[in-house]
């Protein structure tokens, strides 16, 4: 039986705006996306006979709302593939996090039966594939730290420093929706350039979404100040996962052994080009 074991990579919200409220419903945003060398691990079994089983992680995850198995019946009904396979998860990134977990195991999915199938089908109509079952999606198809704006899927690859990032879990779930719905939510920040992304001082940068979830969430709020200690702390995506950026590997690891036992946290690598990339070639 024909396998790959791939890895799935988180990514962090360097820094995240709202822009606009769009006549669909969604937000324009803009923000960069950070990819890690932080990973779950997937492996895929090509099957003859066209069933798709999951047969290890996210047993807690009901297998019709499983982004992996989505993804999988996505690309047989886009390319008429009569395989099937066995995913097994080996699940390190939180799930609800906002580090890309599902997102990034999805797209691991298109592009590893993209290649065990032997569909043939473009990183570009991967990525559209990928667009129909979440907005970060695409960006891991891709697997190049990037400038996003639309709704997160209009990527341009950026070169960023490679630096070390301390990620805590504050073991608290974020109604993603629910903070989308708050009044207090700021929904017109003014927009920026690349350029001046690049020319800025990070830590002055912001994710709107961060005041929200404080408020709404203390054990966000408490990781967030307990983090600051160190190195600016900021929230990822709507959370509930929050990081510091460390220039050395060696001072962000200081910290992580200090970390609270109530919250969990990993230390990992910026990377401009994501490791499925390197497993995929």
């Amino acid at each position: 039986m024909l396998s790959l074991t791939l890895p799935a990579p988180a990514k962090l919200n360097l820094f995240l705006h709202i822009t606009a409220r769009r006549d669909d419903g969604y937000h324009s945003l803009q923000t960069v996306f950070q990819i890690l060398d932080y990973s779950d691990e997937i492996t895929l079994e090509r099957r003859a006979d066209g069933v798709i089983k999951r047969i290890k992680g996210l047993e807690q995850v009901p297998e019709e709302s499983d982004l992996c198995v989505r993804a999988t019946k996505l690309l047989q009904e886009k390319t008429d593939s009569n395989y099937g396979v066995n995913i097994s998860i080996q699940k390190n990134l939180p799930i609800g996090g906002g580090i890309g977990g599902g997102s990034s195991d999805a797209a691991t999915v298109l592009r590893g039966l993209n290649k065990l199938w032997k569909c043939g089908l473009t990183v570009s109509q991967l990525a559209e594939l990928g667009l129909q079952l979440g907005a970060d999606v695409p960006l891991f198809v891709e697997g190049y730290s990037a400038w996003a704006e639309g709704v997160g899927e209009a990527l341009t690859p950026l070169s960023l420093d490679q630096k070390w990032y301390l990620v805590i879990h504050p073991n608290v779930f974020v109604s993603t929706a629910e903070i989308f719905a708050d009044k207090a939510l700021t929904r017109d920040s003014e927009t920026i350039t690349i350029a001046r992304f690049l020319e800025s001082n990070k830590n002055d940068l912001v994710n709107v979404f961060e005041g929200v979830v404080k408020n709404k969430y203390p054990e966000i709020a408490d990781a967030i100040s307990w983090l600051s200690q160190f190195s600016t702390a900021r929230l990822t995506g709507t959370g509930s996962c929050i990081f510091a950026t460390f220039d050395e590997k060696k001072l962000a690891q200081q910290v992580l052994i200090k970390l609270p036992k109530q919250w969990q946290g990993f230390v990992a690598k910026g990377v401009n080009k994501s490791p499925l990339l390197g497993a995929l070639s």
